[in-house]
């Protein structure tokens, strides 16, 4: 695949994630009620679907937490800035990405760069409004860039380069 054709979906695929969860968690921050327990989230379609802001300054499930500040600035700010950078350098310079794999990679850049945006200019924290299960049986909280992380990885898994498939 050529530079050009790289860049381009690179850049379609990071503006509209980047700017759909950007806008979701506005539109969060601004609308709904902080969540601390289930009563005080929106239920939707049967409670599967539960809405509510809540701010996470750890990582998935809130782990990291308990860290210090100085800690978590240094993993979930400086690390992943470098990563997100090693990414987009990987996803530019990789002729051999099929079209689908380079979408999931993009997607997974472009939520960890949302996120890192959320915890530069929100005190250190991600906004989060999502949960979903059936009863006690339920996920983490989570947000639109979790869901691009999520869908791009599964994108790269299922279509990565079939040269990769067979090492």
């Amino acid at each position: 695949m050529t530079l050009y054709r790289r860049l381009t979906i690179i850049i379609l695929v990071s503006l509209l994630s980047i700017i759909l969860d950007q806008a979701t968690k506005s539109i969060a921050a601004e609308h709904l009620p902080q969540y601390s327990y289930a009563d005080d989230s929106q239920s939707y379609i049967y409670d599967t679907v539960r809405i509510g802001y809540t701010e996470n300054s750890g990582v998935f499930l809130g782990l990291g937490n308990n860290l210090s500040e100085e800690m978590r600035f240094g993993l979930f700010v400086v690390l992943v800035s470098l990563l997100l950078i090693g990414l987009l350098w990987y996803l530019i310079k990789n002729q051999e990405l099929t079209r689908l794999s380079l979408t999931g990679l993009s997607l997974v850049f472009s939520g960890g760069v949302s996120n890192l945006f959320d915890r530069i200019t929100n005190n250190g924290a991600v906004i989060d409004f999502i949960n979903m299960g059936i009863g006690s049986l339920r996920t983490g909280i989570f947000n639109i860039a979790d869901v691009a992380i999520m869908l791009g990885l599964l994108l790269f898994i299922l279509f990565q380069p079939k040269e990769v498939k067979n090492k």
